[in-house]
């Protein structure tokens, strides 16, 4: 059994060294797979390319790297895909500033054995800096539903997902290209497989954990990902359920956000954050599946942050 681990970063070499000590350090107690690790340096400069070349020759692994000069992360991603050996049965994205569990890649392949499924996602837990604001932390913005391993999905993400390779073989864009800046292409497509009839689960056992800094526990930032997240499963509703019903019924479920959301204002404000800011993240995300509707965009993607 060959898995192919994609691993996509823009001037990150911290958390990419983080990364792929991690990578490294991975368990197998069942299964006895053979790992090949895919880097795909989004930066013209090449620090990361050049690390992981130099990296290879002792590498547990097999490590494989390039430069993709296009900046976005659908090129970039696309490119880890094209470089995965032809003969992977699956295929693993996580991000670069995340550190798998060492039990994570054999969580993900014992689910998916077990439930024969076409895509396996597992959760992300933050790890904060020890000067991130006391409000973000206990708002949980930065954590994510968990469901019992086996638990049917109708979404995956990139930052923890393990793959069928012969659902992307041969596949010249299976990231589009138009949300190279903006984010959302991960979502779109694996909302895309669910609806063509694929089976998506959790692995709730294949954790992985999530380095925030500090630039992220801002509240523009934690908003205007709401606003981005929002945006971009209403774009991908739009698009594969045309309906004008269903345009009808999604636009009165963002009036609806964008009304709780200021229902609860007053009563938020007599709380310490981080009610005030829940409320006004249900705002945010109204206003985001709102644009999605209207076809506008928010490139997220422009700006990296560091950490």
């Amino acid at each position: 059994m060959l898995i192919t681990i994609c691993v996509i970063t823009y001037q990150r070499p911290k958390g990419l060294e983080r990364l792929l000590e991690g990578l490294s350090l991975l368990q197998f107690r069942q299964l006895q797979p053979t790992l090949q690790v895919v880097v795909v340096d989004n930066d013209e400069a090449g620090e990361a390319f050049h690390a992981c070349n130099q990296l290879a020759p002792e590498y547990p692994w097999r490590l494989t790297s390039c430069i993709e000069p296009r900046r976005g992360i659908s090129y970039a991603r696309n490119r880890a895909i094209a470089l995965a050996s032809p003969k992977s049965d699956f295929i693993a994205f996580i991000d670069d500033d995340e550190v798998p569990d060492p039990a994570w890649l054999e969580q993900l392949l014992l689910t998916q054995i077990a439930h024969q499924a076409d895509v396996v996602h597992g959760p992300v837990l933050p790890r904060f800096p020890a000067d991130a604001p006391a409000w973000a932390i206990r708002g949980h913005f930065f954590e994510s539903d968990r469901y019992p391993t086996g638990h049917l999905l109708e979404a995956a993400y990139t930052n923890n997902v393990l793959l069928r390779a012969a659902l992307v073989r041969g596949v010249e864009q299976v990231f589009q290209e138009r949300f190279a800046l903006t984010g959302g292409e991960d979502s779109y497509f694996f909302r895309s497989l669910h609806q063509a009839g694929k089976k998506l689960v959790w692995a709730d056992e294949a954790v992985v954990y999530e380095w925030i800094p500090k630039s992220r526990t801002t509240l523009k930032w934690i908003l205007l990902r709401g606003y981005r997240s929002c945006l971009s499963y209403s774009l991908w509703e739009k698009e594969a359920k045309p309906a004008l019903q269903n345009r009808l019924i999604s636009s009165a479920k963002a009036f609806a956000q964008v009304a709780y959301g200021l229902l609860t204002i007053p009563s938020a404000l007599v709380l310490r954050k981080p009610a005030p800011v829940a409320s006004l993240l249900r705002i945010f995300r109204g206003a985001g599946r709102m644009a999605g509707i209207l076809g506008i965009t928010y490139q997220e993607y422009r700006t990296i942050h560091k950490g």
